[in-house]
């Protein structure tokens, strides 16, 4: 109880809020403690955080109106592109009735597994009576 009574006691002498923004209001913001020393070292880490400041403000200015722009292009681009070749495999003839010209299969070195083809050597191996 007697602690309440003292709380209460120090709440009604401290300074109201009124008081409080007064105070506030004649304060600078501008001018510096009086703690803050202007040396070299203090200059310079003025210096970096400003350069930080422009070169963030900077990227982000890129992103947006460099990054943004050039992904929606490349896009529109790229989908062009898939609907033409779609558009080019429309009107050409079936894989089975194209003609298969002997430049088309050139292999100048055997593999592993035989003369190169797959499915050959895989049915011998499935069925080897054939």
């Amino acid at each position: 109880m007697f602690r309440n009574a003292a709380r209460l006691s120090q709440r009604a002498t401290r300074s109201t809020p009124v008081r409080q923004t007064a105070q506030r209001r004649f304060n600078s913001s501008e001018a510096k403690p009086e703690w803050v020393v202007d040396n070299e070292f203090n200059r310079e880490r003025a210096a970096v955080k400003h350069h930080a400041a422009s070169t963030s403000d900077l990227w982000r200015k890129l992103s947006i109106f460099a990054v943004i722009p050039c992904l929606i292009g490349g896009g529109l681009n790229a989908y062009n592109l898939w609907n033409e070749h779609w558009e080019h495999w429309d009107h050409m003839a079936p894989l089975e009735e194209r003609t298969e010209y002997p430049y088309q299969n050139i292999r100048s070195k055997n593999f592993p597994w035989g003369d190169g083809d797959k499915s050959k050597n895989y049915v011998l191996c499935l069925y080897p009576s054939i």
